[in-house]
């Protein structure tokens, strides 16, 4: 079986808000909405796993009653304190309802702009490796400091990419090394590739797209308006 784990767990506080920005409205529609037609869209998937701030859990379920109603295919869970709970989250209600084997595709909700076939191939890559996830080349030269304020490296830009989402990876495998990994090793987990790439696992990177840009900062609600309009033209 296949699963989708749109992450909506976090609060958002960088942006300042007075709420979630996956609560924010672009184009008359909130953010999480647009992620999750998308996803449905792609219809690939057995289930779609929507994660929810605590503090939000009805207002994301209302939500999805006012735009999905009656569809068998998603379930609102709990979000976790960190992005890696959130996926944990997400994979122990599969493992406690479903049998295992089974591919997990996560996504942040907040990259609004992904596109059907930029899924699709998140799937394909990932059925002969243990993970996959899309990339796009790093554009700015990359100053490395491991010393406040002190520049200590400059890596080769041909070297270096800027991970997005949609990543997958086979719920099994991740499973296996998460057991393995010390409390030091956990706390670096900030998304589900670096657990694969601290026990040397598979990860297939294929190519992403420029407009699945993900929003951060304030600045990027106003490029994501802009962009939509410009698009639904």
């Amino acid at each position: 079986m296949i699963f989708a784990a749109i992450l909506a767990g976090g609060i958002g506080t960088r942006m300042g808000l007075n709420k979630p920005k996956q609560f924010i409205c672009i184009g008359n529609k909130p953010i999480l909405i647009h992620s999750t037609e998308t996803f449905l869209k792609a219809n690939k998937f057995d289930k779609l796993i929507l994660s929810s701030p605590k503090e939000y859990f009805n207002t994301t379920k209302k939500l999805i009653i006012k735009y999905f109603p009656n569809n068998p295919r998603i379930v609102v869970i709990q979000g976790g304190k960190t992005r890696n709970d959130t996926i944990l989250n997400s994979i122990n209600y599969i493992k406690e309802t479903y049998n295992n084997n089974h591919i997990l595709i996560t996504h942040d909700a907040s990259r609004i702009f992904v596109s059907t076939g930029l899924i699709k191939k998140s799937i394909k890559n990932v059925i002969n490796h243990d993970a996959a996830s899309p990339v796009i080349p790093a554009i700015d030269v990359i100053f490395e400091s491991k010393e406040k304020g002190k520049l200590t490296d400059i890596p080769q830009r041909k070297n270096l990419f800027h991970s997005q989402t949609p990543q997958s990876f086979k719920i099994d495998k991740f499973m296996e090394i998460y057991e393995t990994l010390n409390e030091n090793e956990i706390k670096q987990l900030d998304e589900a590739m670096m657990l694969f790439f601290l026990r040397n696992g598979n990860v297939k990177l294929f190519e992403g797209e420029s407009t699945n840009f993900k929003i951060t900062r304030n600045i990027d609600l106003k490029i994501a308006e802009t962009y939509l309009n410009e698009n639904s033209l």
